[in-house]
């Protein structure tokens, strides 16, 4: 059995729908974030980076970092089709993933987790002011280069939807209105009709 530890709303949360995707049994163990249950050395001892995500493998190892639990599971799960054969189209794929790792989720965090990065109030300040131009920047980009049709890679899900999907579902309290992008508003409508999504809508981990 594997386990999931997560926190609701975090993109720990993709990794959960793409467990359902694959429909791999799983349990899902809650971090509570509000209580900085992270930060507590029961947790560090799982995951010393005290953060979500974190899958616990049947024989004990953990797997941490959101694209490599995805790829894990699409390895895993070869059956449901989760990665693409064509390199080209794998490609854009990983590409759509490292793009939300490394700079959307980064322009999110700045709103709430500006002591990654500096230690001055007024610097928290300036970065939270920031999040609505630089996110909108992001889902521009989302708009323009990542989706192509119903979801990154047109018409085939992957492993790049969940991941999407959950990073989009930050926008509007980053101050993004979703309807100024019609891609994106017919993805994310795409996405909250699949069966997954709904079953962790229903299990309060959205």
């Amino acid at each position: 059995m594997l386990t999931l530890y997560y926190a609701p709303g975090t993109i720990s949360i993709a990794v959960a729908l793409t467990l359902e995707e694959a429909g791999l049994p799983y349990e899902a163990v809650k971090v509570d974030f509000k209580s900085a249950e992270q930060t507590l050395p029961d947790y560090l001892a799982i995951n010393a980076k005290g953060r979500v995500p974190a899958l616990v493998l049947s024989d004990g190892t953990v797997l941490t970092e959101t694209g490599a639990l995805l790829e894990y599971i699409a390895d895993v799960a070869p059956s449901a089709g989760l990665i693409p054969t064509d390199s080209t189209l794998a490609a854009h794929m990983r590409s759509a993933m490292y793009y939300l790792a490394s700079t959307m989720h980064v322009a999110h965090a700045h709103k709430m987790r500006g002591s990654r990065w500096a230690s001055q109030k007024s610097s928290f300040d300036d970065m939270t002011a920031m999040v609505p131009q630089t996110m909108a920047a992001c889902a521009s980009y989302v708009e323009t280069h990542l989706l192509r049709g119903d979801s990154v890679l047109g018409q085939n899900f992957s492993i790049a939807d969940p991941y999407l999907f959950v990073v989009c579902t930050w926008l509007e309290g980053d101050g993004v209105r979703i309807a100024d992008y019609p891609k994106i508003q017919n993805f994310m409508t795409k996405m909250e009709g699949r069966q997954s999504v709904k079953i962790i809508r229903e299990k309060a981990m959205l």
